[in-house]
């Protein structure tokens, strides 16, 4: 029989993230899989309907994944409050880890923001003698000082100090790019070698049938961004850009949300392009692979960053995975894997001009060929059964 993995992620099903299905993937393996996680509240900030203290605290997923909530504050909509949603789940987890009789053979934290959720991933495994874990996936304290616009340096300090404790005291880290493995390695005294890269797959392609509307039925070359308007993104550069393809039959067609939406459409405006974009919203995953086959491209962006250098962005697995050409505005990582799979063109972060160009030359380019090429790349780097294997393997050894 495998083992027993408990997972410990502040962010699980109903919230959408990939380790929701790297679980389903484990469990199907054959893993026995038990989940300890938050109260879901990610990214309204409030508790889901039908999630409370007293409500569903304790579920069973398809395929027998057991699901284990932790009460918590919810995150709000301020700074303050987030603080108490981090620390809530540490608290949570503190007391768990000394009375749970829960009783697993290895503990996998799967960190995204924040790093503090993988404390309790670490008591866990120390009170029970087992091993830890741990998947990178926002590499703290520079997430927190570029995202979260924290600069204090004390504060900075103490998560920097923290972040390496944890490093050094776990049995393994997984990366998601080579620059975060590099980095962490940097960072530790001493067991680097246990540092070891692991990219987040392409999740698999279901697409369902969508009325896409006039998408690239007019004379226009669409180029798609999907997903979260933020500040990180770097979207900023798009409107500068289309005042400079005025003339240049370019639209950019938006699918997502974010809290930077509406200050991009103040520069939108601003620019006088307006009529260069087109609002889809949000949609559901399942959708989003139609309107990227009706544009002729995806996009890209980061803000100017050395830690977005350092960073592979989901969504460029997801655009491979469809086959997209690919226009980014984005140096790093990000660049050498265009570069590599020979799959679109680059300029640098934040580059309006540089952006217009690459947009001009994409539309000559031979589109077909660089969808070819994009797809061939993600199966041979990205391909959710490769990484799953390797998981397995490194699991059973």
């Amino acid at each position: 029989m495998k083992k027993h993995i408990l997972v410990v992620s502040q962010y699980f099903y109903p919230e959408s993230f990939r380790i929701n299905d790297l679980c389903r993937s484990l469990s199907e393996r054959g893993y026995k899989i038990t989940v300890l996680t938050g109260i879901p509240n990610y990214p309204e900030g409030k508790f889901f309907k039908g999630y409370g203290f007293f409500k569903k605290r304790r579920e069973t997923l398809e395929g027998g994944i057991g699901i284990i909530r932790l009460p918590i504050v919810s995150r709000g909509k301020n700074p303050i409050r987030l603080i108490f949603n981090y620390y809530s789940f540490v608290l949570s987890g503190s007391f768990f880890s000394l009375f749970s009789r829960i009783k697993p053979d290895v503990v996998f934290s799967n960190e995204v923001s924040p790093m503090t959720q993988v404390l309790v991933g670490s008591r866990i495994a120390k009170r029970r003698k087992i091993p830890h874990y741990i998947y990178i996936q926002d590499l703290w304290p520079d997430n927190l000082e570029t995202v979260g616009g924290i600069h204090n340096r004390r504060v900075l300090d103490h998560y920097a100090k923290m972040s390496k404790k944890l490093y050094e005291r776990s049995d393994g880290v997984f990366a998601t790019s080579p620059s975060f493995v590099e980095t962490i390695r940097e960072r530790m005294d001493g067991g680097g070698e246990k540092v070891r890269y692991l990219p987040q797959y392409a999740e698999e392609i279901k697409s369902v049938p969508v009325d896409t509307g006039d998408l690239c039925e007019k004379d226009t070359f669409d180029i798609a961004f999907a997903g979260n308007i933020g500040m990180a993104q770097g979207l900023e550069v798009l409107p500068k850009a289309a005042a400079l393809l005025r003339d240049d039959g370019v639209r950019f067609v938006m699918i997502g949300e974010g809290r930077a939406k509406a200050s991009l459409l103040s520069q939108i405006e601003a620019a006088g392009v307006g009529d260069m974009f087109v609002w889809l919203g949000k949609k559901p995953s399942d959708e989003v692979p139609a309107y990227l086959a009706r544009c002729g491209a995806a996009f890209v962006s980061f803000s100017p960053n050395s830690l977005f250098e350092k960073t592979i962005p989901a969504k460029l697995q997801t655009y491979m995975a469809c086959s997209m050409p690919i226009i980014a505005a984005a140096g790093g990582e990000t660049r050498r894997i265009i570069e590599e799979a020979g799959c679109g063109l680059c300029c640098d972060s934040g580059d309006a001009g540089g952006l217009a160009s690459i947009i001009r030359e994409a539309k000559t380019l031979d589109l077909a060929a660089l969808s070819k090429n994009a797809k061939a790349y993600c199966g041979e780097h990205f391909s959710k059964e490769k990484i799953i294997d390797y998981l397995d393997g490194f699991f059973e050894r």
